[in-house]
C-alpha cells in the first residue's frame, strides 16, 4: 500500500481525486494500481453522508456542508483531526465490506492503544469510543457487540436490533464509507486537539447529545504528525490482503 500524506487540503477537491482514482480502478485488470493510503487534515466542514437528515445539522454557521456518497449521517472535519482514506480494492484484499470495517475500526483501536487509552466499539454504532472517566481502564463495555438471539416463530434464532447506547462514552473516531465496484474510498477520522465546539452544531453521526472527544481532552498530549504516523501504520497492518 502507498501512503500518501496530503497535510492541509481542502475537503471537495479531496474528496473529487478520491472519486477519480476509484472510478480508474479494475478497467485494466492487469495494470491495477496499488492500493493507496491518503492521510490529511481538513479546514471547517460539515460532511453529510447518504443517510443524513437535515434536522441533525443544526446551525452550521459560516462552516459549509458538503453532501457526500458515503455511508452515515452528518460529522465535523476540521484542525487537529487525522483523516484517513484507505482506497482499497477489496477483490484483490480478499475481504468483505464487513470485516473492512471491523479491521478500521480495529486499527484505531489500536493506535489509541499505543496513545495508552482504550478505545471500544458500540453496539449498533460504527466508530470507536472511550469512556470519559476512565479513558485508560480496559474493562469491557456493557454497550459492546454482542450476539442477542431471540426465537423466531418458526423456532429458530434471530439477531435482536441493537439500539446504541453512549452512556457516560465520547466518540473519538468516525466512520464512513463507499464501495464502488469493490474498491473503497473515504474512511476514518481520529480526534487528536481539535475545536470541538462545531460538534455542538450537530448532532455528530445522527445522535442527539452524543458528546465527542479528542485526545487533548483526555489527557494525551500527541502532535498531529506522530498521531497521523501511528494511525498510517496499523491501518497498513490491519488492512492488509
Amino acid at each position: 500500500m502507498i501512503i500518501r500524506n496530503l497535510g492541509r487540503v481542502d475537503y471537495l477537491p479531496t474528496y473529487a481525486a478520491m472519486q477519480e482514482f476509484t472510478s480508474q480502478r479494475g478497467l485494466q485488470p492487469s495494470l491495477e494500481q496499488p492500493d493507496e493510503l491518503w492521510i490529511c487534515e481538513h479546514p471547517p466542514v460539515f460532511t453529510q453522508g447518504l443517510a443524513g437528515k437535515a434536522e441533525h445539522i443544526v446551525l452550521p454557521g459560516l462552516i459549509p456542508v458538503v453532501q457526500t456518497n458515503r455511508g452515515g449521517q452528518v460529522t465535523f472535519h476540521g484542525p487537529g483531526q487525522v483523516v484517513a482514506y484507505p482506497l482499497i480494492n477489496l477483490k484483490l484484499a480478499g475481504y468483505f465490506v464487513k470485516e473492512y470495517v471491523y479491521r478500521i475500526e480495529e486499527a484505531v483501536i489500536r493506535t489509541l492503544l499505543y496513545f495508552g487509552v482504550t478505545g471500544h466499539r458500540v453496539a449498533g454504532a460504527p466508530g470507536i469510543y472511550v469512556r470519559l472517566n476512565d479513558p485508560n481502564g480496559h474493562a469491557p463495555l456493557e454497550q459492546r457487540p454482542t450476539k442477542q438471539v431471540g426465537a423466531s416463530e418458526e423456532g429458530g434464532t434471530v439477531t435482536a436490533p441493537l439500539t446504541p447506547r453512549f452512556t457516560g462514552l465520547g466518540k473519538i473516531a468516525a466512520l464512513g464509507i463507499k464501495v464502488s465496484r469493490n474498491c473503497t474510498y473515504h474512511g476514518v477520522s481520529l480526534n487528536v486537539a481539535m475545536d470541538l465546539e462545531p460538534y455542538s452544531r450537530i448532532n455528530p453521526c445522527g445522535y442527539s447529545g452524543l458528546q465527542t472527544v479528542d485526545l487533548s481532552t483526555i489527557g494525551v498530549a500527541v502532535g498531529w504528525a506522530e498521531a497521523a504516523d501511528i494511525l498510517s501504520q496499523k491501518l497498513t497492518t490491519y488492512l492488509a490482503p
